[in-house]
């Protein structure tokens, strides 16, 4: 393989890097707009997980001239992984919520 195809795949690969990190932001963003369950959001977990697919066969991320952007991926996962986690606990209080009203107003309307 000569080096200018050896580049090729390098800048190929910075490429599907940037665009993960990309849609791992997007992602992020739409959680904290409260559009968690949203089509938009679906697409984007299906378009990374395609990228994440490409990068993994690859095998880029495991070359030492990639650890910068590992890490920065790493934390964008996690950011994600809370971003979820703090959506899913405001979704199960909600729900909470809406049951105890129910169940308040079962209980009034019982009595008349």
């Amino acid at each position: 393989m000569s080096m200018k195809n050896t580049n090729f795949y390098t800048e190929e690969h910075v490429h599907l890097i940037d665009e993960l990190q990309n849609q791992l932001e997007r992602q992020i963003k739409l959680i904290h707009k409260g559009d968690h369950g949203g089509r938009k959001l679906e697409e984007l977990s299906m378009q990374t997980d395609a990228l994440v697919e490409k990068i993994t066969q690859s095998g880029v991320l495991k070359r030492p001239e990639f650890v910068s952007k590992k890490e920065k991926l790493k934390k964008s996962y996690e950011d994600l992984r809370l971003a979820v986690t703090a959506q899913r606990a405001d979704t199960v209080e909600r729900l909470s919520r809406l049951r105890r009203g129910r169940k308040i107003v079962k209980t009034y309307r019982g009595k008349k």
